[in-house]
């Protein structure tokens, strides 16, 4: 681990604690953590960036998963068929993330975010309520069922690991659009995926050598925190509450991180 400045390292434990809040409310807490990684440690390789943020989010959304799997519906059986497709590309996509550099990753980022800002805006109801109410799953179609094993699990497990920011905000929405849930129960659902994808990234990363373990333990633990803590509030508040996070976040770090890439 390289040394940090003790200020730089309470900031990023401060961050890691708002993105696993974050992830757990709406996901795409890799949104916070991975620029205030790339800002705290400016001169570590991007790889190693990206491994640590794996290294962290893991955690959180793992303890948010368990909190989500007693409190609200679940296909199980569903969700680890997503999850198994998004490890596996989850790994694809990290082992090819050795060669991307850190200036790349701002503006990609910015992309990302202003188009997840837009559909949720311009689609006031979606996720409000589930297509299908208590029988949603039953209801779903084996074609949908396919079109989220292969495009959800597969391509958004891809992205996760060749990049990674946004990843659990594009589950929630592609879940909630293809399989016709609520957002609360898409969060849910989500995170099961979500842990997959953050699995097999985080085991090519740790192959290649590039996770910096000491500081993602620390970090780790902040994570856990608020990850626990937000997924507790996003099941009492419901859907509403959810989609005001996210576009709250969204435009925050598209203004900072717009900020950052002019000052540069």
């Amino acid at each position: 681990m390289p040394d940090i400045a003790l200020t730089t390292l309470v900031a990023l434990c401060l961050a890691a604690a708002a993105a696993g809040w974050i992830d757990a409310v709406v996901g795409g807490g890799g949104l916070l953590l991975l620029p205030a990684l790339l800002l705290g440690l400016p001169h570590v390789p991007a790889a190693q960036v990206l491994g640590t943020n794996k290294a962290v989010a893991i955690v959180g959304t793992t303890g948010a998963a368990a909190t989500y799997l007693r409190k609200t519906p679940v296909e199980l059986r569903t969700a680890l068929r997503i999850g198994l497709a998004a490890l596996a590309g989850s790994m694809t996509g990290a082992f090819f993330a050795a060669g991307i550099r850190s200036e790349v990753l701002r503006p990609v980022i910015m992309v990302v975010l202003l188009g997840v800002a837009a559909f949720v805006l311009l689609r006031p109801s979606f996720g409000a309520v589930a297509d299908g109410g208590e029988n949603t799953w039953r209801q779903v179609s084996r074609a949908r069922t396919v079109t989220a094993i292969l495009l959800v699990g597969g391509g958004i497990g891809f992205y996760d690991g060749l990049f990674g920011p946004g990843t659990g905000t594009f589950l929630v929405l592609a879940l909630t659009a293809v399989l016709h849930l609520d957002l609360v129960t898409a969060s849910a659902n989500a995170k099961i995926v979500n842990v997959c994808t953050n699995g097999g990234a985080l085991a090519m990363f740790a192959y290649q050598g590039n996770v910096m373990w000491r500081l993602g333990a620390l970090m780790a633990v902040f994570n856990l925190v608020g990850g626990l803590v937000g997924a507790r509030m996003a099941l009492s508040r419901g859907s509403g509450f959810v989609r005001v996070v996210l576009l709250v976040v969204v435009f925050s770090l598209v203004a900072k991180l717009g900020f950052d890439q002019w000052a540069a």
